[in-house]
């Protein structure tokens, strides 16, 4: 499928940082109707040197795989239809604690992950003019109670592809060892 099958408009995901598989590492995306979306089991260690992006059926949708070591440690993400594995984009650690991707074949930054490697779970991606793509921030009920540190709202512009967001916050996820 192409990128424009996964574009929408602005909508509103719940991420809960957990794994739907006992002592598995990953997260489950759900959408407004708390419908399990998509999601992302890691049965190996945390911070693994790849990982599967699924939709709710259980097909990868995409591959994010951990290269190089220590400064020169990169994410490329594949898509799962892509038989040559060419990576989509790429994703590097940048100053001041946030991260630069790279879309395969582009020589430039074309989105930022700020504040990537605080432990704080509140972050934006955004495009190269600086326009928020994406936020992410605490789950907040209607109630006004805050729920834990582990359980998301992530905005998706109406303009974005949503599974390239996705693979974003999965990458953030893995950099900060949280998957």
């Amino acid at each position: 499928s192409s990128s424009d099958d996964h574009r929408q408009g602005q909508q509103a995901y719940t991420v809960w940082m957990k794994s739907l598989v006992f002592n598995g590492n990953g997260c489950a995306v759900y959408d407004s109707d708390g419908a399990v979306t998509f999601r992302v089991d890691n049965y190996g260690c945390r911070g693994g040197r790849e990982v599967l992006l699924m939709d709710r059926a259980g097909n990868a949708l995409i591959r994010i795989r951990r290269k190089g070591f220590g400064m020169f440690r990169r994410w490329d993400v594949c898509r799962c239809e892509d038989e040559e594995a060419t990576p989509w984009f790429t994703v590097r650690r940048a100053e001041k604690g946030g991260a630069a991707v790279v879309m395969h074949g582009g020589a430039a930054t074309c989105y930022r992950i700020d504040r990537c490697c605080a432990r704080k779970p509140d972050y934006k991606v955004s495009g190269v003019d600086g326009a928020a793509v994406a936020d992410v921030a605490r789950k907040q009920t209607a109630a006004g109670v805050v729920l834990g540190e582990d359980v998301l709202t992530l905005t998706v512009a109406a303009e974005a592809d949503h599974l390239l967001v996705l693979g974003l916050v999965v990458v953030r996820g893995l950099i900060n060892r949280s998957l």
